[in-house]
């Protein structure tokens, strides 16, 4: 009788230990998900990170499928194969580099199927490094603050565009800091 006790003890044990762990899973899984599909700011930043990576490694092609088919970059109104030509050139001239930028601002329009967002960035050597900048990340204001007259900063605009569930960029507008700030 003890070893049919001893038995069932263990395989219940192991039953509410499985059903935890199911359960741990499954909460797992709804939060992912909310994660995902309930942020679509967090998705469009996610976004952006991708393209810093990709054009700090000169990855021309994947960093222009982010881009929608009718993609136009400003000023100048500049199609998909042009604006290819200036990366390139660009790339070219600034050899190995950095991108950095505090956390861009989004904001969502029209039912959540396209956005806009604000990055500020400067793009640095390979070598040269801006220690206090990392932690301004959520600070954009002190983060320009502190980029001051230090190195080449710019603004982008970018409009998104939601297709079948990607974020994709629609059109970029560039402005480089004028030493008086950015127009508006």
């Amino acid at each position: 009788m003890k070893g049919n006790q001893n038995t069932f003890v263990r395989g219940l044990k192991s039953a509410v230990s499985r059903e935890r762990r199911l359960i741990g899973i499954g909460l797992l899984i709804l939060l992912l998900a909310g994660c995902t599909a309930g942020e679509p700011e967090d998705a469009i930043r996610g976004v952006i990170r991708r393209g810093v990576d990709l054009a700090e490694r000169h990855d021309l092609g994947d960093l222009l499928s982010l881009t929608t088919k009718n993609f136009m970059a400003m000023p100048g109104r500049r199609d998909r194969g042009e604006t290819k030509g200036i990366l390139w050139m660009a790339f070219r001239y600034y050899d190995k580099f950095r991108i950095i930028y505090p956390e861009p601002e989004v904001d969502l329009e029209e039912k959540g199927r396209t956005a806009s967002a604000r990055v500020y960035f400067l793009i640095v050597r390979e070598r040269r490094t801006f220690p206090r900048l990392e932690a301004l990340y959520k600070d954009p204001r002190a983060w320009l603050k502190e980029v001051g007259e230090k190195a080449d900063l710019y603004r982008l605009d970018l409009d998104w565009l939601n297709e079948d569930g990607d974020w994709l960029v629609a059109e970029a507008h560039l402005e480089p800091f004028r030493g008086t700030g950015f127009e508006d």
